[in-house]
């Protein structure tokens, strides 16, 4: 099963990936641009548990930095694809919500020089190697706020194949998230994509900053 082709329709090999990988992929439409939020975080949104200032990593074309700016809330956007963050600007303008779109790469975080009280991820932490995801977590922890919320989405363990993001574990997520955290709950959920199958089986990880 290949999980995402590229966009000449050749698949990619089950590797982390690389932001010239995602540069093509944003010349045409990648499958997981749904053209809304994933069903996981709409319904946190509902439960009123995306709170103060709103960052979405790696946002693509911003939809749920657009949900949170929706909700009267002040968001920020950023991702390494320069024609996604344009994307992210334009569906903001013909939205008429005010939402902050920037390219950036998420191991810069430190550099924004912000806090935020909710980060939002879907698809970013299951692309990292090894060493990018240690890198990740020290630049988000530096981020959050104290008692501040990281929710991410990423695909399990359980996704077949050989191609597409790596598959990533509960005790990855909870051995990587430790000293200065507290893993609350991983929970199967679904990611959905725009070719078959719809969705992807995957964690939806809630994490609080301490």
């Amino acid at each position: 099963m290949a999980i995402a082709n590229g966009p000449d329709g050749v698949p990619i090999p089950l590797r982390p990936r690389h932001p010239a990988d995602f540069d093509a992929f944003y010349q045409g439409t990648p499958p997981w641009d749904i053209g809304r939020p994933q069903p996981a975080f709409e319904a946190l949104a509902e439960a009123g548990l995306i709170r103060g200032r709103v960052l979405d990593v790696g946002c693509g074309t911003g939809e749920h930095a657009l949900m949170a700016a929706g909700r009267g809330l002040e968001a920020t956007g950023v991702d390494t694809a320069a024609a996604a963050i344009a994307r992210a600007d334009a569906k903001a303008a013909d939205r008429g919500i005010s939402a902050r779109f920037l390219v950036w790469d998420a191991l810069e975080l430190v550099a924004l020089d912000e806090r935020f009280d909710t980060v939002l991820d879907c698809g970013l932490f299951h692309v990292f190697t090894d060493d990018d995801r240690a890198r990740f977590i020290a630049t988000l922890g530096a981020t959050i706020a104290s008692g501040g919320h990281y929710f991410m989405l990423c695909f399990n363990d359980q996704v077949p194949g050989e191609t597409g993001p790596r598959r990533v574990s509960q005790h990855e997520i909870r051995a990587g998230f430790t000293d200065g955290w507290r893993v609350d709950s991983v929970e199967p959920a679904e990611i959905e994509i725009t070719i078959g199958p719809s969705a992807i089986p995957s964690w939806l990880a809630t994490i609080t900053r301490l």
